[in-house]
């Protein structure tokens, strides 16, 4: 009797269920997405090398002028790195998953300045013709302050990826 009762209540709790996460997400902004891609000569594996040092994005980077690892083991789960720019703004960052055989790595923000919330990052390299393919992708909500709406902190992220490539492109000596 009890299983038949369970039965005759189940789509109700269901529709309930459904009632309520519509209700609680309608008032909620999209997530943002940014996708940025570059295509270089280099092979994959000599271009994880520079990029897959998850303490090394200064390395690389134009904008970031050190790192440095605060708790846990670089280049593993868990790994929190501090990242300060050259132009003294810093940033907390959680390894999220790290994966050397597939070239990728996933990162979040814990501490930022930047007009962004909940953002998780994922940076990967792969094969592509004779050379690589790098491409860095994140979702995160935009924090609307200051005037920055949805486009400007989009734009915001993709410069960031953009001058990251340009340096990139610098350090293996490509155009």
């Amino acid at each position: 009797m009890f299983q038949l009762q369970q039965l005759r209540l189940a789509p109700f709790a269901v529709s309930a269920i459904c009632g309520l996460l519509l209700a609680s997400s309608a008032g909620a902004a999209p997530r943002l997405n940014v996708e940025e891609s570059v295509t270089l000569a280099a092979k994959p594996a000599m271009v994880w090398k520079m990029i897959g040092d998850y303490n090394a994005l200064a390395a690389w980077h134009p904008v970031v002028a050190k790192t440095e690892i605060t708790k846990g083991k670089n280049n593993t789960r868990g790994a929190v790195r501090s990242v300060e720019t050259k132009d003294g703004a810093k940033l907390i960052e959680e390894l999220l998953a790290y994966d050397s055989k597939k070239n990728s790595m996933r990162y979040r923000i814990v501490e930022s300045p930047l007009p962004v919330r909940d953002y998780v990052s994922t940076l990967s390299v792969q094969a592509s013709g004779q050379g690589s393919r790098v491409v860095w992708t994140s979702s995160f909500d935009a924090v609307h302050e200051g005037g920055v709406d949805d486009a400007k902190a989009k734009d915001i992220v993709a410069g960031i990826y953009k001058a990251g490539f340009n340096g990139l492109r610098a350090k293996l000596g490509e155009k």
